[in-house]
């Protein structure tokens, strides 16, 4: 399936769905049971209050009524989620009347690459979030041989925006819907040497999304599958589309997500990202070749503002061989 052009509308669109939700009524996030930071019942407080009252104020910078890992950690693009997938979730811990921030870093280092990714995002009322990422990816000894140097940098920056549309995947327990939300992250690639020079790729592009995440409580599982459509090659590290800026058809890829909630500061899981694989053979044999990407993370709240997540990550086929990969990244989030 190929789509040559996604409509400038749909930008509007998610805009529009943006500030709908905004000024939309939404239930408390606080699970029902949770001790540490539910309020009693009279206390007339945080979300406790009533869909119905019309007096909701922003509060900025509160601790957040939501559980623990809930609002997952930061991809390596920015987005709220795992690792390697955007999840439906909301980033962070704010709630209907909250605002809040977060930040983290990242590092990720394979036999012959290593990736460096950094960003912020904010949580407005537990419907929109925007972040913004910035990655540089660092050629190594692959670099020395091309002739680019032993600390040759391709770094793009990412900006994100993802819109909560239906659902709550902490409070919808007596249901099977999902929580959905949809996002884009647009990329801007800043190598004019080999992207955009070499290879005559395309240096910026946009990525669209549509997320579904339930989480059930009783089984203290949480599972996750993204729809993503893409021109990116390699996470649009490597460019957007074809050669000399051919093949600027959007291809649909495929992410899921499934984490294991140990204890409640605790949590264990997998993900799977494929890729639209459109370079390959473009300059002969499987230099270009672009597989699945795997892992496997461990996720630890070290408090309710800082989490550490680390993790095996199976990059696929980069540079003629598959890549292994250790990850490790550190969240603060207010």
């Amino acid at each position: 399936m190929r789509f040559n052009d996604i409509p400038r509308a749909a930008m509007a669109a998610l805009a529009g769905a943006a500030l709908c939700a905004l000024s939309a009524p939404a239930f408390a996030e606080q699970a029902p049971g949770d001790a540490e930071t539910a309020a009693p019942a009279d206390s007339g407080g945080g979300d406790t209050q009533s869909p119905g009252d019309a007096s909701h104020e922003l509060v900025p910078f509160r601790n957040g009524g939501r559980l623990l890992l809930t609002g997952g950690v930061s991809t390596i693009e920015g987005a709220g989620g795992g690792g390697l997938v955007p999840w439906a979730l909301i980033g962070g811990y704010g709630t209907r009347d909250e605002f809040g921030i977060q930040s983290y870093v990242t590092g990720v280092k394979s036999e012959d690459f290593a990736l460096v990714a950094f960003g912020a995002s904010a949580n407005i009322k537990n419907r929109l979030e925007i972040s913004l990422g910035r990655q540089n990816f660092h050629l190594r000894d692959v670099g020395k041989a091309l002739g680019l140097g032993n600390d040759f940098i391709i770094s793009q920056t990412i900006i994100g925006a993802k819109v909560r549309l239906i659902g709550d995947a902490v409070l919808d327990q007596n249901t099977l819907v999902p929580q959905i939300s949809v996002g884009v992250q647009h990329k801007i690639n800043d190598d004019k040497t080999v992207v955009g020079g070499a290879l005559g790729l395309r240096r910026s592009s946009t990525d669209f999304y549509i997320a579904a995440t339930k989480l059930f409580l009783d089984k203290n599982l949480l599972v996750n599958t993204t729809v993503r459509l893409t021109k990116a090659n390699q996470y649009g590290i490597l460019g957007f589309g074809g050669l000399g800026g051919k093949d600027q058809a959007y291809k649909p890829t495929f992410e899921a997500s499934a984490a294991y909630l140990l204890t409640r500061k605790l949590a264990f899981g997998a993900e799977v990202r494929t890729k639209s694989n459109r370079l390959q053979g473009a300059l002969g044999g499987d230099s270009f070749r672009e597989d699945a990407a795997y892992d496997i993370f461990g996720a630890y709240a070290l408090g309710r503002n800082l989490s550490l997540t680390a993790a095996y990550v199976d990059l696929g086929h980069i540079a003629l061989k598959n890549q292994h990969a250790a990850y490790l990244s550190l969240q603060v989030g207010f």
